[in-house]
């Protein structure tokens, strides 16, 4: 008799923890900049720095939480997580802050990459994925609703990821250790990537995907007020139905699940993405401006659960869910830059029109990984999350 389907909420809520940061950047990114003594470029750079730490820590651990164990792993990312967010909070010290966002932000992708391994060996990874989304969009959505109530400074956000950590933390107990009695069967083959040319392939463009997202979100404050002429009042309250609106798309995506493959929401979802980016960097109203980014965030949730979900399927270890999560914060940390620096020297406009007309090239080799991907099915190696019925089983002697 087949076991039930149940989720695995430490997962859920590691991926929470571990996105977190980066879904909460360009809130951070402010409050750095208003609250210390650091130019924009300067904050900005921070928050490179902290995604950089974060990608450093998935390509680090891409082939090792496993035989680490996803326990020992996450405890570690949570307390650096916890010490380096929550130092940076605590001072006021330039050196002491970028010091911690750089911890903190390993920290991150190490909790990260046990959330990556442990959902790529779920028997439905983009179910786990969607709930893990739709956890940290709504969290990122209330605290991006809230810590403008709660006074300037940088500490509120930096606190806040912190705080997250410490609570996820008694969820790790419910991880499984490695142990010289476990199962053979738990245990994934090691060997060499599977699927080498596709995860690459994906590995390669989701840089380029993640730094389009990021160009824009980096800069969509500063069209709303300086081109679409709004109050900042009502850039923030676009930017909170917007944040609702990615609720429903993540919704949405996991109410679509595998319908119709990986291959169609990825490709036709990122042409719609590059429509938005159109449309928002195009705005010279409050209507078009809010159109734009309600329908961005609306469909980049769903995209971006598709690809993590496409990552896992390449390998049922989670290394190239690691990895390509890794090569993913590369370009969310070189996004707002390159936004900045596009719209300096060309406009708003034409920013928008190359970071769509990007898009819509490396649409072409994602689509191809997904039809790859399906036509390829690999077999499903469990990593557990530990139950009361496993702990119970595991702790009676036998008979």
């Amino acid at each position: 008799m087949s076991a039930p389907r149940t989720t695995p909420w430490p997962l859920v809520a590691l991926f929470t923890a571990g996105y977190l940061a980066p879904y909460l950047l360009p809130t951070t990114v402010g409050r750095l900049d208003s609250g210390l003594p650091l130019t924009a470029t300067q904050a900005g750079a921070v928050g490179s720095a902290l995604l950089l730490g974060s990608a450093g820590a998935g390509f680090a651990l891409a082939s090792r939480v496993e035989r680490i164990g996803a326990r020992l792993v996450a405890r570690l990312g949570l307390t650096l997580a916890v010490l380096g967010y929550g130092g940076a909070a605590l001072t006021t010290a330039v050196p002491a802050v970028v010091a911690g966002a750089v911890i903190g932000g390993f920290g991150s992708g190490t909790v990260t990459a046990v959330a990556a391994t442990g959902i790529a060996a779920q028997r439905d990874p983009h179910r786990t994925t969607t709930l893990g989304l739709l956890g940290v969009s709504a969290l990122a959505g209330a605290l991006c609703l809230t810590i403008p109530h709660l006074g300037p400074g940088h500490a509120q956000p930096l606190a806040a990821i912190a705080l997250t950590a410490l609570a996820v933390w008694p969820l790790t107990g419910r991880l499984a250790a490695p142990t010289a009695a476990a199962p053979r069967a738990h245990r994934a083959p090691a060997g060499r990537l599977p699927q080498l040319g596709a995860g690459l392939l994906l590995a390669a463009a989701m840089p380029c995907w993640s730094l389009a997202q990021n160009a824009l979100w980096g800069v969509s404050g500063r069209i709303g007020l300086e081109q679409a002429h709004l109050t900042e009042s009502t850039v923030g309250a676009v930017f909170a139905v917007a944040l609702g609106a990615g609720l429903l798309g993540v919704t949405g995506a996991g109410a679509l699940g595998p319908r119709f493959g990986r291959a169609l929401p990825i490709g036709l979802g990122t042409a719609l993405i590059a429509a938005c980016i159109t449309l928002s960097a195009s705005a010279t109203g409050p209507v078009s401006f809010a159109a734009g980014e309600i329908a961005w965030n609306t469909v980049y949730p769903i995209v971006l659960s598709y690809l993590i979900g496409l990552a896992a399927s390449l390998d049922p270890q989670g290394r190239w869910a690691v990895l390509v999560g890794s090569a993913s914060s590369l370009g969310t940390a070189a996004g707002p830059l390159t936004g900045s620096v596009l719209a300096a020297q060309a406009g708003f406009p034409m920013m928008g029109a190359v970071l769509a007309a990007g898009l819509l090239v490396i649409a072409v080799p994602m689509t191809a990984v997904a039809r790859i991907a399906g036509r390829r099915p690999l077999p499903v190696v469990e990593i557990p999350v530990e139950t009361p019925a496993t702990l119970a089983r595991e702790t009676t002697p036998a008979a």
